[in-house]
């Protein structure tokens, strides 16, 4: 599996897939650039955790082949900022299809934006409308296979940056599976 900016759910699954298993923590060139210590952080993770690959490729870089799974937490808004350049969005999305075996999974878990607004939010306040990413990954050839409201939050109202006291850890989020076709 991929964790694209891999981050506090790595080592979690590097123990989720056991010893045989892989976990690549993809930081990307563009995090590492902004974040050294997250690039530092994850190597000491793969020192202790032997199933855990680092990578600190571009974020348009293809991702290895033949994957179960890739997970990005967190972070599909930034695709659209300049922090990630910003990226070639249906290119990366491409690139996830492509490194997924036929029936593996997409997992895409972000911050809320109003509905409606696209990725008008996504430098300003973190946070990108669903309805635009499912749009996003849908184009790349996945089919839906699940979302969940587990992370929802009806109070927040989505005109702050997720970074503010009075929401941090406490903003909308939405949780979406995408497969790859058979």
């Amino acid at each position: 599996m991929a964790d694209i900016v891999a981050g506090r759910l790595t080592a979690s699954l590097a123990q989720a897939v056991g010893p045989s298993g892989k976990v690549y923590a993809v930081e990307t060139a563009e995090v590492v650039k902004a974040h050294p210590d997250a690039l530092e952080h994850m190597k000491a993770l793969a020192s202790r955790s032997p199933n855990v690959i680092v990578s600190e490729d571009p974020v348009a870089s293809p991702l290895p082949s033949g994957l179960d799974a890739v997970l990005i937490r967190q972070n599909y808004h930034d695709l659209y900022d300049k922090f990630m350049g910003p990226a070639d969005v249906p290119g990366f999305n491409k690139a996830v299809f492509a490194a997924l075996k036929p029936g593996g999974v997409y997992v895409v878990l972000d911050h809320a934006a109003a509905a409606g607004s696209g990725v008008g939010a996504t430098e300003t306040l973190h946070r990108i409308d669903p309805a635009r990413v499912k749009s996003d990954v849908l184009a790349a050839g996945f089919k839906l296979d699940g979302e969940s409201s587990i992370l929802a939050n009806k109070a927040d109202d989505h005109t702050k940056n997720v970074f503010d006291p009075s929401i941090r850890g406490h903003t909308d989020q939405f949780l979406f599976r995408f497969k790859k076709p058979d």
